[in-house]
């Protein structure tokens, strides 16, 4: 080879390996995903992983890059079958697999001991769904939520029965799980803050399917409003043996009873329950009924429940990775506290414990066999 000839082709290798290589595989970034995808809830947490896996795949969609290389993200995905014991050997397992951040859990019981694992690893965790207090007030700086808790939603709840539905005998069945008997203290704590008047209180199990037992004692104390702190289906159920008993009473809950899963299985019998979820009124923000129609595009079926909260809980993950441009877990967990992102649900921003910054709770009713929002209190619209 000429002279020239060799140094101009050295000087084209130097360029070369100096220039950005656009065609190089990207990096796997694993974020873990967890929440019950077997079991009476399944159907709740598979909407959950689409949520999630949506904001992933728009995400991957625009190129990432992270430290100036292209990243690829992908869910590491595990059922902790509702399950405290299992939601434990899950979080080991994604720690172990890399993940460099994990959504979820879904249930509080299984947040709130998974919670520790990922404080031991230094990994980041945002629930789209646990609303037990306790859970970020442990002192972790890892732990994050995209929705109220329940100190505030069933305080809320609880007020608003009395000084709004106006109930004056007033009868709670809580299922003894870490969100149902956590949400139902705190509807009771808001119910006599406000003067309401609890005529009795009786609990269930998670796993029940008759409370007619229960429910002829509270018809005995004449109750016109049942508080249920428990989740959808058993709700559902519950309503359901009320009419069969000829009660007139409200059915009311906080955060689990709006899905498809209780329109189906109570049917007519749902009519009037009313339930005081987290959130903002989705059903009349054009954010959510966007979302709502690219949801359904990419999975073929409709939103169930929480899969907005989960989008959300996913954008501020991938916020939190892109804002500390690194796949460093520390550094991650950091740059968490000062993520601001606008979701679906809306401004997604933390306290110093990690909850969101005035969250909103929206009162929807069931009225012709659908869920309709009636008011949102709390958050920016004030309460």
């Amino acid at each position: 080879m000429k002279r020239r000839n060799l140094v101009v082709a050295l000087a084209l290798g130097v360029l070369c390996a100096q220039a950005p290589s656009y065609g190089a595989e990207p990096t796997i970034v694993k974020i873990g995903f967890a929440a019950p995808l077997t079991g009476p809830v399944a159907r709740v947490g598979k909407d959950l992983e689409n949520g999630a896996q949506l904001a992933i795949d728009e995400a991957n969609a625009k190129n990432p890059t992270i430290g100036g290389k292209p990243v690829k993200f992908v869910l590491d995905v595990q059922d902790d079958q509702a399950d405290p014991r299992t939601a434990i050997q899950v979080a080991q397992k994604m720690v172990d697999d890399g993940v460099v951040g994990v959504i979820g859990h879904y249930n509080s019981g299984c947040s709130i001991p998974a919670s520790a694992v990922y404080h031991t690893a230094g990994v980041a965790m945002i629930t789209p769904g646990s609303t037990n207090p306790a859970l970020t007030h442990q002192g972790f700086a890892n732990v994050f939520r995209t929705m109220g808790h329940d100190g505030i939603g069933g305080v809320i709840a609880g007020q608003f029965a009395v000084q709004q539905l106006k109930a004056k005998r007033i009868g709670i069945i809580d299922d003894r799980t870490a969100f149902g008997q956590g949400l139902a203290d705190a509807f009771e704590k808001g119910a006599k803050e406000a003067n309401g008047n609890i005529v009795d209180r009786e609990f269930t199990n998670d796993k029940a399917v008759d409370f007619r037992a229960i429910l002829t004692t509270l018809k005995e104390k004449n109750v016109d409003m049942i508080f249920f702190g428990g989740l959808d289906e058993q709700g559902a159920m519950l309503v359901k043996q009320m009419r069969s008993l000829g009660m007139p009473t409200l059915l009311f809950g906080a955060g689990a009873l709006k899905s498809n899963a209780f329109l189906q299985i109570a049917g007519h019998a749902g009519e009037g329950t009313q339930d005081l979820e987290p959130g903002p009124a989705l059903d009349k923000l054009p954010a959510a009924q966007e979302f709502a129609k690219r949801y359904k595009a990419h999975f073929n079926q409709d939103v169930e429940l929480y899969a907005p909260f989960a989008y959300d809980a996913a954008l501020a993950m991938l916020k939190a990775i892109h804002d500390a441009d690194s796949l460093d877990r520390a550094k991650i967990v950091a740059a968490f506290p000062k993520v601001t992102v606008t979701g679906v649900t809306g401004n997604i921003a933390f306290d110093p414990n990690g909850d969101l910054i005035k969250p909103p709770y929206t009162l929807f009713e069931v009225q012709q066999g659908q869920w309709k929002s009636l008011r949102t209190v709390g958050g920016n619209n004030g309460a």
